[in-house]
């Protein structure tokens, strides 16, 4: 403190001594009570500490009349040295403090001003002990004291996070009790109802939350701290509608940046992308700093199919905050999806400079590689991610045990992809020890693991076992049973799962599993009874546009072409990037020599969207060989059997191609691959018509091969 300012105070503080004691020299009758004097100004109390020094002074009834002008004397000189003990910091002006509060107190025991001062000061200087005994004998002779109610509610409030979890169950009741006390002396004061609020939620009173929320929306209806606390709350017992209806009861014209962030996040949990986006938009509009809602905005934009804009938001978000690593890897993300992998590259090398330990960089950073198609760059991240997460006992918490089961989930699939089924099925059963979903997840890899390499009875085994290590998932059962359908039992399958219907909304995955045994079994009414069955279940967007992808499905296997190009349509109005629709549509219109410039779009974008898919590239193949384009045909089908050998439809395109490029020999190996293939599989995926095509193929070209080798033409 400069010396002029010292003097300044130090002559004040004189002229007020000298004040005070000729007051008190010169009263002839009681002065104003300390009331009348402007008390000072609170200021926020120290954080909780171990209880010091004395108990506070005696309540007892006075005997005798109160000398209120002695007491406003002693009080006038314990905020002095209140305020001295403010500007210095010295212990001394505190101890001088409370002796003047507890002077002042003998002189008018009645005054609960200055109980609650002192009870204020010893919280302020962190004698926590008798802070809460000073406003406790308050609150025996006044217990609608409000301010003793206020400061044992901070008091307790501010030493919840510093006691242990037994301690602090029994502090969180008692400041409960302290603001249900306020709640009820200020009705009208919001800021008491959203704290109560805010303390039965951490308190798992859910119910009583909501009602003081509730009460806080009414005292003040558009209040957005009220209004947003109670819609996260229905967010978080599951009732997006009820919240979306809280946050829109709010007119548009007194929506802040936060009610619209709620509403986003609200809309988002209900999948309403689209509102979603719109929500975060009038956020940023209002608030162009809010970087939580530019974060919704871009990941909803995401989530509606719209990644080049959601790409340039988390680009300004990157430029705000550039020590933001999870900026860096969402955009890598979408640049992964679009197949721009060396951006994706560059923003993960950002993050990882930022977080060099990141689990999920280094997932990330393996998934690039994954998409480029560089299998063995990915194994050794896999491995070392799996490495650096091992535990020795075993003993994982939920979070690890999620993130072990993504690691293997995905080294199993590369290795599945790399055509080692044993070091696939390996990584899949390590799964199994991590239980719950994750084995759940395990057993299904396995199935698929083994169905992919066509080793029919291994995959029907895993199966088995699976339900009966798992009796109660359903998808288990369902898996299964389409194993079982494949085989020799599809009646007694089918049977099986009808059983599962309880006529309720858990029937939708019932139905949808019977249409998809039905049409492998090529039994199309059953099939698209089922299906239609499960459309009337359907309540979200995902699972309306399964029903339809399943529709076109089924038509385009029944030559509806028509019938199934509405439906593909109709889903890609709606998901323009979905590359499985892409690739049907494609392939279907290219199979049959249709509108082949159309047809060659739609399957480039599904390669684009994911470029190692080896059915995929078989349709960009065939798609260049019926427009003539033989070079880049060979190119993309032999991309397509390097990702699915054993795949016997790829094998007799590539046929086609040698045959019409004058390769015989090479068409002959490979129709005799497709034949070989087809042999090995089960009947449900086996069309007689093709098989039939194919052998007519194979032998005139053997007898052209054998007129080559007498010498005739």
């Amino acid at each position: 403190m400069k010396k002029s300012t010292v003097l300044l105070f130090s002559l004040s503080f004189a002229l007020l001594l000298t004040a005070c004691t000729e007051t008190r020299r010169a009263a002839a009758s009681p002065p104003p009570p300390p009331q009348a004097s402007a008390p000072p100004a609170e200021k926020p109390a120290a954080p909780p500490a171990a209880a010091q020094s004395a108990p506070p002074a005696a309540a007892s009834k006075p005997a005798v009349e109160p000398d209120r002008a002695a007491a406003y004397y002693h009080y006038s000189l314990a905020h002095v040295y209140e305020e001295l003990a403010t500007v210095y910091g010295r212990s001394e002006f505190v101890s001088k403090a409370i002796d003047e509060y507890r002077a002042a107190l003998a002189a008018d025991p009645t005054s609960e001003y200055l109980n609650s001062e002192l009870a204020e000061l010893y919280a302020k200087t962190g004698r926590i002990r008798d802070a809460v005994l000073e406003a406790q004998e308050i609150l025996k002779r006044d217990p609608n004291n409000l301010e003793a109610h206020r400061l044992l509610g901070r008091v307790y409030l501010r030493s919840l996070g510093d006691l242990q979890a037994g301690q602090s169950q029994s502090v969180l009741k008692l400041t409960i009790e302290q603001f249900e006390a306020l709640a009820r002396l200020e009705p009208k004061n919001v800021e008491n109802h959203l704290l109560l609020g805010r303390l039965y939620r951490l308190n798992n009173d859910l119910l009583k939350a909501e009602a003081a929320f509730q009460k806080a929306v009414e005292v003040q209806p558009d209040a957005e701290e009220a209004v947003t606390s109670l819609a996260y709350l229905y967010n978080d017992e599951g009732d997006s509608k009820r919240a979306i209806a809280v946050l829109e009861a709010v007119p548009e014209e007194a929506r802040s940046a936060k009610i619209y962030s709620a509403l986003g996040y609200t809309q988002e949990q209900q999948k309403n992308y689209k509102q979603a986006v719109a929500a975060y938009q009038k956020a940023v509009e209002l608030d162009r700093e809010n970087l939580d809602a530019l974060r919704g905005l871009a990941q909803n934009l995401v989530f509606d199919n719209h990644p080049e804009a959601a790409l340039e938001q988390y680009k300004i978000i990157a430029e705000a905050d550039p020590q933001d690593p999870q900026s860096y890897l969402r955009m890598a993300e979408i640049y992964r999806r679009m197949g721009k992998f060396e951006p994706a590259i560059s923003n993960l090398k950002k993050a990882a400079g930022l977080v060099p330990d990141s689990l999920e960089v280094a997932y990330n950073i393996a998934l690039v590689y994954e998409a480029q198609g560089k299998y063995d760059e990915v194994v050794p991240v896999l491995q070392k991610l799996l490495e650096k997460t091992t535990k020795a006992d075993g003993s994982y918490s939920p979070s690890e045990r999620n993130n072990r089961s993504v690691f293997l989930e995905r080294l199993g699939a590369v290795y599945r992809t790399m055509h080692k089924t044993q070091l696939s099925i390996e990584a899949f059963q390590k799964m199994l020890e991590l239980g719950d979903e994750n084995a759940s997840r395990g057993y299904q890899q396995m199935i698929e693991t083994y169905r992919d390499a066509k080793q029919w009875p291994q995959a029907t085994a895993v199966a088995k076992e699976a339900v009966a290590k798992l009796p109660q998932d359903r998808t288990l059962q369902f898996i299964l049973a389409g194993q079982l359908a494949d085989g020799a039992e599809p009646d007694a399958a089918l049977a099986q799962v009808k059983a599962m219907l309880k006529g309720g909304p858990e029937d939708r995955d019932v139905y949808v599993t019977l249409a998809q045994m039905n049409s492998r079994l090529k039994r199309w009414p059953e099939a698209e009874a089922a299906i239609a069955e499960a459309g009337k279940l359907s309540t979200r967007d995902e699972e309306k546009e399964y029903v339809n992808f399943m529709l076109g499905s089924m038509y385009e296997r029944q030559k509806k072409y028509d019938a199934a190009e509405e439906m593909f349509k109709k889903i890609l109005a709606d998901d323009p990037n979905n590359a499985t629709v892409l690739n049907y549509l494609g392939y279907m219109l290219a199979d049959r020599g249709l509108r082949l410039e159309e047809a060659l779009g739609h399957v480039k974008r599904a390669v684009e969207l994911e470029p190692q898919n080896g059915a995929y590239l078989d349709s960009l193949g065939w798609a260049y060989f019926k427009m003539g384009n033989y070079d880049l045909a060979e190119e993309s089908l032999r991309k397509a059997t390097e990702r699915i050998p054993n795949d016997p439809t790829i094998q007799d395109h590539l046929g086609d191609l040698y045959q019409k490029t004058g390769r015989l020999k090479l068409a002959a190996a490979h129709w005799e691959r497709a034949l070989e293939e087809w042999s090995r599989a089960v009947p449900a995926e086996v069309e007689s018509a093709d098989v039939a095509k194919v052998q007519r193929k194979l032998e005139s070209a053997k007898v052209r091969l054998a007129r080559q080798g007498d010498g005739r033409k």
